[in-house]
């Protein structure tokens, strides 16, 4: 995992994009892979960038192995672009 910031019970990085339509590309291809794990980001759009926040509601708003998962997924899936 590169360049997230654990803090206040949360994993939280911002994904910067050349353009909106490639944000909105990722999220979509995100949306996919956060399905398969039924783990859900809490997640800002704003043109060309993406802050995501992790965080599992079920362990009481901490840090578990799925947000660290899902952490490297969306790196992988960034990385790809």
């Amino acid at each position: 995992m590169s360049n997230w910031t654990e803090s206040a019970n949360s994993l939280e990085k911002t994904f910067k994009f050349e353009t909106f339509e490639a944000a909105m590309l990722f999220m979509q291809q995100a949306a996919i892979k956060i399905s398969e794990l039924d783990h859900h980001p809490t997640w800002t759009n704003t043109y060309n960038r993406l802050h995501v926040v992790l965080q599992t509601h079920d362990a009481g708003n901490s840090v578990t192995q799925k947000d660290r998962d899902l952490a490297h997924i969306l790196d992988s899936l960034y990385l790809a672009e």
